[in-house]
């Protein structure tokens, strides 16, 4: 730990580990599946999840992180010398970088889609034409590669500058503002004539949409929420003091996490059913339905429409900037670590690297989409494979690792637990991993 950086306060820890949960998942994905699932039925089980499965699975991570203060793989060298462990370290490496250069892709369509509010693009545009902006954007070349660039690119600037002055000063700054972004955008939806669909929608019960498929799903949402099973967390942990509770860290992120998730929904429903318009599935919702309600509302009111829009794409764009950065953390500190590589060098290598395989995602929407592999274009291949695949399995070494490799007497010293440390130890050991097995048989499957 000679010379290694760390977090200066908890607040630093949970704002930056929380950063790395909070993406656009909880911005389009939560809200989608709540209401799909059965309203607060579904969110009543999501937070049973939270509690029993993912707190777990996150407090596995951070352990070993914190033990060791070393990244994903001297992690597994320092406490598992010797042995196939280290496996778990490389893959935990790879995961969240094959990630970052998809989401990157994502990411760029985020800094364009604020490009186009800042320039007043939907409050003033026709309606069927913003309607079809994302189709003819994302399937053009040259467009989706800059703001590619330019997203890995801002991501690249934070990390380079280190855990303390990059990492920890982003984190502490936006998060908040994120916070108080979507809360504005929440009221203001709440605001609109025919929102109450909406929240209906999100809390309304119903009991006999929450089928074994629809428990899963909350599990599965809950897991991936929290950026767990790829070396995210156990990485930021790494950064964490030994005077610091890891335990209150812990329940601190998972909250923060669920709230601004629950907060989303409330900002994203309202105002699609308001619109008269059915919810979808996956990045429409964010990139193609809510451009056309800001585009309706600025047939009255412009410049209400102008300040909603890049108020919601600002914070679409912090979102994922601030889960990004963890991916590209995780790398960097391997490189660094393992391979006595500088900062500068390592962000550097990680950027090009990241860069050429998210260019080939980005363009699997245009002159590449007939290139396939096992049925699936690059980006919805590489999706498919860390999402339901390596994300869990990992998780899974994780929490067997933490549960029935480390030393118990360790274990318990790291999480300063008490009294609940036994109930902490068996869900690490037992619930956790049968869930996990839960949610990948699940996607396998279904």
């Amino acid at each position: 730990m000679d010379n290694r950086e760390t977090f200066g306060s908890r607040f630093a820890v949970i704002m930056a580990m929380a950063g790395s949960a909070i993406g656009l998942g909880n911005i389009w994905r939560f809200p989608y599946i709540v209401g799909q699932g059965g309203g607060s039925a579904f969110i009543i089980v999501y937070l049973i999840s939270t509690l029993v499965i993912s707190l777990p699975i996150f407090l596995s991570e951070a352990v070993i992180g914190r033990k060791t203060h070393k990244g994903t793989f001297g992690a597994m060298q320092q406490l598992a010398p010797g042995t196939p462990w280290r496996w778990l370290g490389l893959l935990t490496v790879v995961s969240p970088l094959i990630i970052l250069s998809y989401y990157s892709v994502v990411g760029g369509w985020s800094v364009e889609f604020l490009f186009k509010a800042l320039t007043l693009g939907f409050s003033t545009g026709n309606e069927a034409e913003i309607t079809g902006f994302f189709g003819s954007f994302i399937s053009s070349p040259w467009g989706p590669l800059a703001c590619h660039t330019v997203f890995l690119g801002i991501c690249a600037l934070i990390v380079v500058a280190g855990v303390k002055k990059g990492i920890e000063t982003f984190s502490t700054w936006t998060m908040p503002v994120l916070f108080v972004l979507i809360v504005f955008i929440m009221i203001y939806a709440l605001t609109l004539p025919g929102s109450g669909a909406g929240v209906d929608y999100l809390l309304k019960p119903d009991f006999s949409k929450l089928t074994a498929s629809a428990v899963a799903s909350a599990m599965g949402q809950s897991f991936f929420s929290l950026s767990l099973g790829v070396g995210t967390i156990l990485t930021y942990a790494s950064y964490v003091h030994k005077d610091e509770n890891l335990l209150g860290s812990g329940i601190g992120t998972a909250g923060f996490d669920l709230l601004f998730a629950l907060i989303a929904g409330f900002a994203v429903m309202p105002a699609v059913f308001a619109a008269g318009i059915e919810p979808a599935a996956g990045p429409g919702l964010v990139f193609e339905t809510l451009p056309y309600i800001f585009a309706k509302m600025g047939a009255s009111t412009p410049w209400l429409s102008a300040l909603v829009s890049i108020l919601f794409f600002l914070t679409i764009l912090v979102a994922a900037v601030s889960s990004a950065i963890s991916m590209l953390e995780v790398g960097v500190a391997y490189l660094v670590e393992e391979k006595h590589f500088t900062r500068g060098k390592a962000v550097a290598v990680l950027f090009v690297g990241c860069w050429l395989l998210g260019a080939l995602c980005s363009l699997s929407f245009g002159p590449l989409a007939g290139v396939k592999i096992f049925g699936e274009t690059l980006f919805s291949f590489c999706d498919k494979l860390t999402s339901n695949f390596l994300m869990a399995f990992g998780g899974l070494l994780f929490t067997i690792f933490a549960g029935w490799r480390m030393d118990r007497a360790d274990v318990r010293d790291e999480l300063r637990a008490g009294k609940a440390f036994r109930v902490l130890y068996f869900l690490i050991r037992f619930v956790a991993p049968a869930a996990i097995v839960l949610i990948f048989l699940t996607n396998l499957f279904l």
